[in-house]
């Protein structure tokens, strides 16, 4: 294996394509077999470039060169990369106190029948009543002083890492859970090691005990991380938006409640000066990934060499001055802005897991919270001329203000052709609303951190470009994940038809049906404003989702939509490797890799030519 740059680690991609990974997700049968590849996983990590994390693409290149050196099959590759991951990991692991580290088990561990443990917020609250093996592993992570949890999912696991809890995972977890974490935490630079499960039978299944027990009892050698994370980043911006962070960069100007306490119960009991300005702080504090203000750090932060994202990152990230802080708090506010608004046009119930605003407060009260968040995030920009120059502020301004009337030119548009269904819409007029109701919250987010750092009028093309197509293949994705139920924001199945909203599937569809086929899904596809018993009973709602979903699969719709997300992906990718800026163009990788998350369901097989891979990211072994 031949040593490359870091240069040349960021490098173009050679990416396999999207497919379905089933067929690699098989577990070598015996012992002895799993023993040798881990060793030889071991030994592929040790030469590797431990400066920045693996993308996926390259730990899938590593795995499958090292299953072809020794004569495996390519069904082991995703338990391989776990494999490779887990030793590439293994010394920042290491260098992080047991007290710091979670220890993850799945509940499929525990025995399925007569199992008297209870479930909270975060997963399982095992009773040790020794049935299992998932006592004995807690006992044992727990008396090395780890925190422990029985769940699964990386959503439950981020929130954790962000909250500042810990600073890194080990777990055990079938391959299934496993890839879906890569992407969520391995990609951020979070150390992390993991045992796979022998099956991804939810029921009774078994690992190799010794494994997660040399895992738990890995031992703490003080050294300084070497690898690059955007963990400081992100806890940089979810604490801004803590009651604490909010009062700290933007006081509370008309109510003296605690600090801890924005939570708003009852209008009756609060001053109705004060009512707007807590609902509001309320909904900026509650909810969501904070993913553009954490964009707006990181181009910041990117652009100043990258500081924060080093070993000593979080006293960096400590450093970024106010003013870029409320600036890229002004991102978040716009944002939660168009959500209340959009909520109430689309009359969605849920937010967040809770009532939305208007179903809480009244319509005419939520109209009024969207406007002053809006204000809000103009007067958090506007303000900064003396800290960030009166050019930095005007461009900022200009920045945001064309990224909100794009945005409410691309809503408009939706609104006008869903309140008119029998207007026609192409895939192409779909894509064009996508471009202006997605893109530019990411293009603002890029370029206010870009801009806050200096000059910026070379990126500001490459920039919106790039937002452009990560933006539309975001909401793609959003149409099709729109198919399964999303438990942490409007919990609904298929809202997009049931509120009669314009997608790109649905214009596909038009295009591709035959005429009695697209009256059909006219008749399907209604407005909210058609109202009857009838249609809104849960049977009929089940009927409406069904049929729907078998006209777009008569005809290929979710195969071609994914297509549709691949080809802007890919020139994403494009723009992003054009990037001079090392920093930023990592940023931009991390991006698409995290913000594009595939839904389960994918089409067939790809066929990967293992001598076809780009360079492996390796660097040669220490003299």
């Amino acid at each position: 294996m031949s040593a490359v740059s870091l240069s040349e680690q960021l490098a173009p991609r050679d990416r396999p394509g999207r497919r379905n990974t089933a067929h690699l997700k098989l577990v070598p049968p015996s012992r002895a077999l799993r023993d040798q590849l881990r060793q030889a996983a071991e030994q592929a990590a040790d030469r590797l470039d431990k400066r920045v994390p693996m993308t996926k693409d390259q730990l899938e290149q590593v795995a499958r060169t090292v299953l072809a050196e020794h004569g495996q099959p390519e069904g082991y590759t995703g338990w391989m990369m776990v494999l490779v991951s887990s030793a590439f990991w293994r010394e920042a692991v290491a260098a992080v106190p047991p007290s710091r580290r979670l220890f993850l088990l799945p509940h499929c561990l525990k025995h399925a029948e007569g199992c008297p443990a209870e479930y909270n917020e975060f997963g399982m609250e095992c009773r040790k009543c020794g049935a299992c093996s998932i006592a004995d592993f807690r006992t044992q992570a727990e008396d090395m002083g780890y925190r422990v949890l029985v769940a699964e999912g990386s959503p439950v696991v981020m929130k954790i890492i962000v909250s500042g809890y810990i600073d890194a995972i080990v777990g055990v977890a079938c391959l299934n859970v496993l890839e879906k974490a890569i992407d969520k935490i391995l990609l951020a630079g979070i150390p992390c090691m993991a045992v796979p499960l022998l099956s991804s039978d939810c029921r009774n299944t078994s690992v190799d005990e010794q494994w997660v027990s040399e895992m738990v009892l890995t031992e703490h050698r003080a050294a300084a991380p070497v690898t690059r994370s955007y963990v400081h980043l992100m806890r940089t911006a979810a604490e801004m938006f803590s009651p604490r962070g909010l009062q700290t960069l933007v006081p509370l100007a008309r109510s003296a409640e605690p600090v801890d306490d924005l939570q708003v119960a009852d209008l009756d009991a609060i001053d109705p000066i004060a009512a707007t300005e807590r609902i509001g702080y309320d909904f900026l504090a509650r909810g969501g990934k904070y993913a553009r203000p954490f964009i707006t750090l990181a181009a910041y932060d990117a652009m100043r060499r990258g500081d924060c994202t080093r070993a000593d990152g979080a006293e960096h990230a400590a450093q970024i001055p106010p003013a870029v802080k409320r600036a890229a708090m002004s991102i978040e506010a716009f944002h939660k802005a168009s959500l209340v608004h959009d909520d109430i046009e689309d009359d969605d119930g849920f937010r967040y897991g809770q009532l939305s605003i208007h179903r809480r407060f009244g319509t005419a009260t939520a109209i009024n919270v969207g406007d002053y968040l809006i204000g809000l995030g103009y007067r958090l920009v506007a303000r900064e001329s003396g800290s960030l120059g009166s050019d930095t502020v005007a461009d900022l301004l200009d920045c945001l203000a064309q990224a909100h009337t794009r945005l409410a030119e691309g809503q408009g548009a939706e609104l006008l052709w869903r309140d008119n269904p029998g207007r026609e819409i192409t895939p192409l007029d779909a894509l064009k609303i996508y471009a202006l109701k997605t893109a530019p919250a990411f293009e603002a987010a890029l370029f206010s951190g870009v801009r806050l750092a200096g000059p910026a009028d070379d990126l500001r093309e490459p920039i919106k470009q790039f937002a452009r197509n990560l933006g539309v293949a975001f909401q793609i994705l959003n149409d099709l994940h729109d198919w399964q139920t999303d438990s942490h924001n409007k919990l609904t199945s298929g809202g997009d038809v049931l509120g009669g909203r314009p997608t790109v599937l649905y214009a596909l569809a038009l295009q591709q049906l035959g005429p009695a086929e697209r009256e059909q899904l006219r008749s399907l596809v209604r407005p909210p404003s058609f109202s009857d018993d009838v249609t809104h009973s849960p049977r009929s709602i089940a009927e409406r989702l069904a049929a729907v979903k078998r006209l777009y699969e008569s005809c290929g719709i979710f195969d071609q939509a994914h297509r549709l997300v691949d080809k802007h992906q890919e020139r994403a990718e494009q723009i992003a490797q054009q990037v001079a800026s090392d920093d930023l163009r990592r940023l931009l990788i991390y991006l698409i890799d995290t913000v594009l998350d595939r839904p389960a369901a994918e089409p067939a097989p790809t066929v990967v030519n293992l001598h076809a891979v780009a360079p492996l990211p390796i660097t040669s072994p220490a003299p």
